[in-house]
């Protein structure tokens, strides 16, 4: 059985390897490492080997685990000594997290101070409420735009048609930054399968961002899960989700956790 390490290590080589074949450097592709089903010290190995980008589908699981990794991330940050063993552990370099999936108006406020980034924006109404929370925040939020390119009707999303214009809305709102689109192919066994619906959502994103809208900021792609994120890099995504690829199936999933990872943003 591979440890974690191993299969992080592959993950990275896979992920470099697929932004090469698209012309581009490794770095210019950010990883999130979906925390969905790792437990704790599996998180806390992954930041020791230096990772720092993390996403969780569910605002309480958010909640919860970015207290506790947040505040063991400072501990080790107060001590540098015990730090030092860890070869990986930057103190200066701190915990991103982000949210990958659906989102209700009523529970934004419950991640406005926590978030760096909300990848799942399926509405106007929802982007007005991150513009309220931020504003009584007084911070910015940094927001993607979740369009279902591929119809189904159990995928949330905007459609094509309305994507761009919503985009220009949400880019005159106050404290809250459109930075690019998010969307989830449907779940394939063949990789390939998905290729037609990330070229799609690259070409829309290429669309809204050569009319300006983002003044320059619109420059994120989040396409690609576990079983799919080489594909999604070649056709242009600059953020990839990635879960069981890197902290390994989940032991045991009961029937309703396994409907609730067919709905997921990121495995």
């Amino acid at each position: 059985m591979s440890t974690l390490e191993q299969r992080y290590t592959e993950v990275k080589q896979r992920v470099a390897e697929a932004a090469q074949r698209s012309g581009r450097a490794p770095s210019a592709v950010y990883t999130i490492a979906v925390t969905k089903f790792a437990e704790p010290e599996d998180i806390r190995e992954l930041i020791e080997l230096g990772h720092r980008d993390f996403g969780e589908n569910k605002v309480q699981q958010l909640s919860q685990r970015a207290g506790v990794i947040n505040e063991w991330f400072e501990r080790m940050r107060m001590h540098p000594r015990v730090a030092g063993e860890h070869a990986g552990f930057d103190p200066s370099d701190p915990v991103r997290w982000h949210m990958i999936g659906h989102l209700q108006r009523n529970k934004v406020r419950k991640i406005g101070d926590i978030v760096r980034l909300v990848h799942s924006v399926d509405s106007l109404r929802l982007a007005e409420e991150i513009q309220q929370v931020a504003n009584k925040l007084d911070r910015e939020i940094d927001v993607l735009l979740q369009v279902n390119v591929s119809g189904e009707e159990s995928k949330f999303g905007v459609p094509i048609a309305a994507a761009a214009a919503i985009a220009e809305q949400i880019d005159t709102m106050i404290n809250v930054r459109v930075r690019g689109l998010m969307t989830m192919a449907p779940i394939c066994e063949n990789p390939e399968d998905a290729r037609p619906h990330f070229t799609r959502c690259r070409e829309l994103f290429d669309d809204i961002r050569r009319v300006g809208i983002g003044e320059g900021h619109f420059d994120l792609l989040s396409m690609g899960m576990s079983g799919d994120y080489e594909v999604a890099i070649e056709e242009g995504a600059n953020i990839v989700r990635v879960g069981s690829a890197i902290f390994g199936e989940p032991e045991e999933v009961n029937e309703k956790e396994a409907s609730a990872i067919s709905g997921a943003s990121g495995s």
